[in-house]
């Protein structure tokens, strides 16, 4: 079960990264309510995933997916750029999170 906390955590990571993007600096109402909403929930299903998985592991994995979803998705939904480095650097993110686990 802790592995699917984690999953939602990094979701939520996700999500309250492009709600930043969207809220504009806090001045929009709703995206802002979902990015407060996502990063709050995200701490939390984060925390419920630590009761079994140690903090070495849980905190990277949820913030290098965090960091996964957030490329992918302003690639996506935004339009940026997906240069060779950043994705030598996405690459790096997940051996460094293979060689934690």
């Amino acid at each position: 079960m802790a592995w699917l906390f984690l999953l939602v955590a990094a979701a939520f990571e996700v999500t309250f990264a492009m709600g930043m993007k969207y809220a504009q600096g806090f001045t929009r109402f709703w995206p802002s309510l979902v990015t407060v909403v996502a990063a709050v929930a995200g701490v939390y299903f984060l925390t419920l995933a630590m009761r079994e998985l140690p903090v070495s592991v849980a905190y990277p994995i949820w913030t290098a997916i965090g960091t996964l979803g957030t490329v992918l998705l302003g690639f996506v939904l935004l339009g940026e750029s997906l240069t060779a480095i950043k994705l030598v650097s996405v690459g790096l993110i997940v051996a460094g999170v293979i060689g934690l686990k």
